[in-house]
């Protein structure tokens, strides 16, 4: 952070725009200022082109005389039912406002708004660090208005609300997951009494939209270091009513001396190595980006956005409900994998998360991710490897990363161990890649060839012959050619009494 004197931040703020916008401002006698997150990222040092402007006026009209001067070059979008008004041109978005206040009834988040002062909208705002305004008046052009001493709280890595911080999160409950997620990105720590409030007010969250809390999920969960967020969310209360299958995991029983880990920090170390894959020890010869590149996704790459991360946080989801008590063997959490995936649906449906190829991609990887792990604890045979990339397909290379970053034990030993088997498992990957893994996987013979040469509709008899060619070429019995495949598809159907149309 670099803090900045008022003469500093008008040459920083030295561009065309904001003296045109200035100018506008004093052709209507009116008061204008940047606001928000773009006077926060200037001493941040953090590139922004999130531009908000407070107009002490109409912010509409500003835009529109703004939108004049800068000709056809600008396009200028207006909202008369919320008050604003946006002028985009280029890559520049400027969003104006008239500075106003807001008051909330306690079961909604949509204020009643009247228009105000300055004071008043930096009251409204939701942190300190978010209060601060640079005047763009020409006379005053660069002056830093600072109420809440923002810049302190951004000089000492503290979130905290201009205002009491009850009432500022009982007016819009969304602003206790922004104080989360602000922590989260800017590493910052949360005012104690804004976090006991936090505390307090946590219930008031069930008045959001499930799409509104996704967006802040979807901000912790990409920041660079997420399970930060995520203890702050469990700490506060949050976790547990907008997420609480992955609350339920902070527990630690223990039986007869014998206790199991606690999933739910488990769980966040996982997400903190599939965040920071450099983090992961060296994978050996058959790197990530070996296997990777062969069976990539048809974009070319793996899928965008936060969906491995999200598979990272709910891998182990399913452990709640599979927990059993062994007196052999102490704790187990069979099929956690299976159970674990059938709750993803029902968790993206709640969080309105996206259930198309997003939610099936982290529902596999949280179905297989047991998978690798089982065939490093065993002879890594090629059957095994061949069906692992047969279910995996294209995300083979997610699901690898996924698992080595599964491997949080304090073991040393154990955990090299681990890691020589997973690069073993990436190996043979590797290799069943350059060989065209598509090829030797997917039998010639297919289900439509079957019924036409058995005279069978679409049923169990098919499915049961196509399982029969497709275990017998994972399994590399047989060669995956068509004089083979026959002999062994008629052995099977003489087997199941069926013929061929032709011998019938």
């Amino acid at each position: 952070m670099k803090l900045y004197t008022d003469d500093e931040l008008a040459v920083i703020l030295d561009k065309p725009i904001f003296h045109q916008i200035g100018r506008v401002a004093d052709e209507l006698g009116v008061e204008c200022y940047v606001v928000g997150g773009y006077v926060r990222d200037i001493f941040l040092e953090r590139p922004s082109n999130d531009i908000d402007v407070v107009v002490v006026g109409s912010g509409i009209e500003v835009a529109r005389r703004l939108k004049d001067q800068l000709g056809r070059r600008a396009h200028l979008s207006v909202f008369k039912n919320f008050g604003t008004a946006q002028v985009k041109m280029g890559d520049l978005e400027v969003e104006f406002v008239g500075a106003r206040r807001e008051s909330y009834s306690h079961d909604s988040r949509k204020p009643i708004v009247e228009d105000g002062t300055l004071e008043d909208d930096q009251n409204r705002r939701d942190f300190t660090i978010n209060a601060m305004a640079i005047c763009l008046n020409e006379g005053r052009f660069g002056e830093l208005v600072d109420p809440f001493n923002g810049l302190a709280d951004l000089e000492d890595g503290i979130i905290a609300t201009p205002l009491d911080p009850e009432v500022t999160f009982s007016d819009d409950p969304l602003r206790m997951m922004r104080c989360i997620r602000f922590a989260t990105q800017l590493n910052f720590q949360i005012e104690p009494e804004t976090f006991e409030a936090l505390e307090r007010m946590a219930d008031r969250i069930k008045i959001v939209s499930g799409e509104r809390i996704e967006v802040e999920l979807n901000k912790i969960i990409m920041a660079p270091h997420p399970s930060k967020g995520f203890v702050d969310l469990q700490r506060s209360g949050l976790l547990g009513i907008i997420l609480p299958e992955l609350a339920a995991l902070d527990i630690v029983e223990q039986k007869n001396g014998r206790a199991h880990k606690n999933n739910f920090y488990h769980t966040l170390e996982v997400l903190e190595n599939v965040a920071a894959p450099s983090n992961l020890p060296p994978l050996g010869e058959a790197s990530s980006a070996e296997v990777h590149g062969a069976a990539a996704s048809p974009s070319g790459g793996r899928m965008e956005g936060p969906w491995l991360r999200w598979a990272a946080l709910l891998h182990d989801i399913g452990k709640t409900k599979t927990k059993r008590w062994d007196p052999l063997v102490g704790w187990t959490f069979h099929n956690h994998n299976y159970i674990g995936a059938k709750m993803v649906p029902q968790i993206f449906r709640r969080l309105k998360l996206p259930m198309g190829q997003e939610m099936r991609y982290v529902e596999k990887l949280v179905d297989l991710h047991m998978r690798p792990q089982a065939i490093a604890d065993n002879e890594v045979t090629d059957s095994a490897v061949r069906r692992l990339l047969n279910d995996a397909g294209d995300d083979i290379d997610d699901l690898m990363t996924l698992c080595e970053a599964d491997i949080t034990s304090k073991n040393e030993v154990k955990k090299k161990v681990f890691l020589e088997n997973f690069r073993m498992v990436r190996e043979k990957l590797a290799d069943l890649v350059e060989k065209d893994y598509k090829r030797l996987l997917q039998p010639c013979i297919d289900g439509n060839e079957i019924m036409a040469l058995f005279g069978l509709k679409p049923s169990r008899e098919v499915g049961t012959l196509k399982q029969c060619l497709k275990d017998a070429v994972l399994d590399n019995r047989v060669e995956n050619e068509r004089e083979p495949l026959m002999a062994l598809l008629m052995e099977k159907a003489r087997s199941m009494g069926l013929t061929p149309v032709a011998q019938s």
